[in-house]
């Protein structure tokens, strides 16, 4: 169950990575995302932290990393994704 709350953590810190990027009009939508899962969440892991940033955003496409991070400073997941840009 907390892998499904590690993807949509971490789908939610690079899409929003890249919608902070887009100027008014343009929208995104996923083309690709990947997942490592590096250690699992457990209750011991009170707090974590989840980072996204943008690698490039072009016309068409957007790239962008995300990370899960807990107080000890460990990475637990790290993300990255492909979408696609366009008007709406």
């Amino acid at each position: 169950m907390l892998s499904i709350f590690k993807y949509t953590l971490l789908d939610s810190a690079v899409g929003c990575a890249i919608q902070t990027q887009l100027p008014k009009g343009k929208g995104y939508t996923a083309l690709e995302i990947k997942v490592n899962m590096m250690r699992p969440l457990t209750q011991e892991l009170p707090v974590i932290r989840a980072e996204g940033r943008t690698l490039h955003v072009g016309r068409q496409t957007a790239v962008a990393e995300g990370k899960i991070i807990g107080v000890d400073g460990k990475v637990y997941a790290h993300a990255t994704t492909t979408c696609l840009i366009f008007y709406i």
